[in-house]
């Protein structure tokens, strides 16, 4: 039997000092294990019916950080985690990571602050590459080894095809 995977797309957001913008989800979000606080990820969503990825993208960043683009970014991660428990009602999800460059900006999207704590989403920050290779607090990074694939990017550019992501 196929699985119902939750199908979801996500913003790499590297600003001109190469910092990422990352979101800070809390408990009880799913993907949040018992022994971590939050875990930090890029923005980004799932995708509704009827939308396509890049559309799923745009109207994200709108309501999350207040980022409005037209731009068709770069197809850069692909992540697939089978798992009952990461998505309520799926059997895993599917995550497609878009680069977008971007000015330095505070994000402040369409969403009302109970609309983004409703989602577990509570805090915004930018991060530079050495902050998240070297972090040693309570939170996780999604995916685990952000540091890894972010390296790569930052280093050797936009890959050809997506790189393929673990948990």
């Amino acid at each position: 039997m196929t699985p119902n995977l939750r199908r979801s797309v996500r913003a790499i957001l590297l600003d001109e000092d190469d910092r990422i913008l990352l979101c800070r989800f809390v408990f009880p979000h799913p993907v949040v294990p018992g022994q971590a606080t939050g875990v930090w990820a890029a923005p980004g969503g799932g995708i509704e019916p009827g939308e396509d990825p890049l559309t799923a993208l745009r109207r994200e960043l709108r309501e999350e950080t207040g980022l409005t683009t037209t731009a068709d970014p770069p197809h850069v991660w692909h992540q697939e985690v089978i798992a009952a428990d990461h998505a309520p009602g799926f059997d895993g999800i599917i995550n497609d990571y878009f680069l977008i460059r971007v000015h330095h900006f505070q994000p402040r999207g369409e969403l009302t602050d109970d609309q983004l704590a409703a989602e577990n989403l509570a805090a915004f920050r930018w991060w530079h590459l050495p902050e998240i290779v070297n972090y040693g607090g309570p939170d996780l990074f999604s995916p685990r080894d952000l540091a890894t694939p972010l390296t790569a990017l930052l280093t050797t550019g936009t890959p050809a095809q997506p790189l393929h992501l673990g948990l």
